[in-house]
């Protein structure tokens, strides 16, 4: 049995919706902790094992893995059969992992630093900014309705996250928009139901 470390309205729920999108509801035990927030409330909570207090966290077999996108990559390879990411060696795989590790790299921290009001040449320069941010959207989504074309994955629960959480800050795309719209709607549906797509 995994353990997954969870608060509601944090990172982690985008680990939640993995969790049900893959109907592995009865093999990962979710312990619900508390985390500081930015408007001052909720603190530490000792029973959550990540290192800096945060969340997601899970342990598997006694090792302990942190930060969405990792714990995200390991669970779809654990449950290949599950189809919410391409397998190793799948044509798609690299494109999968390209986007996970997007996220994490360039896409929040630009919207992190747009939100803050922060800008310098060199921040532009190292992780991009919104303008190459939504190009990037805007060209895979022409390819397809979800990021891998016409597969929906966990690198689509990953990326529109930050626009489902924040609609003011999703850009101004209908193309964007209407694949926000569709994620949501995708977990809306999966929530509802508790079952895997």
């Amino acid at each position: 049995m995994m353990t997954f470390f969870h608060s509601p309205k944090s990172r982690s729920s985008r680990v939640a919706a993995l969790v049900t999108a893959m109907g592995l509801q009865d093999q990962i035990e979710t312990r619900l902790v508390t985390i500081p927030r930015m408007d001052g409330t909720g603190q530490r909570d000792p029973a959550n094992p990540h290192p800096e207090g945060k969340v997601p966290c899970l342990i598997h077999d006694g090792r302990l893995i942190t930060e969405t996108g990792a714990i995200m990559v390991y669970l779809t390879s654990l449950f290949p059969d599950r189809g919410m990411a391409p397998v190793v060696g799948d044509p798609l795989w690299g494109e999968y992992l390209a986007w996970m590790v997007w996220y994490h790299a360039a896409m929040e921290p630009v919207l992190t630093m747009q939100a803050g009001g922060f800008s310098h040449p060199w921040l532009t320069a190292a992780m991009r900014g919104p303008d190459e941010v939504v190009a990037r959207l805007r060209a895979a989504l022409e390819k397809g309705p979800w990021l891998l074309g016409q597969t929906y994955s966990a690198a689509d629960i990953l990326v529109h996250s930050p626009y489902g959480y924040f609609p003011e800050a999703t850009p101004d795309d209908p193309l964007i928009r209407d694949w926000v719209l569709r994620c949501i709607a995708r977990s809306d549906q999966l929530s509802a139901t508790g079952k895997a797509a």
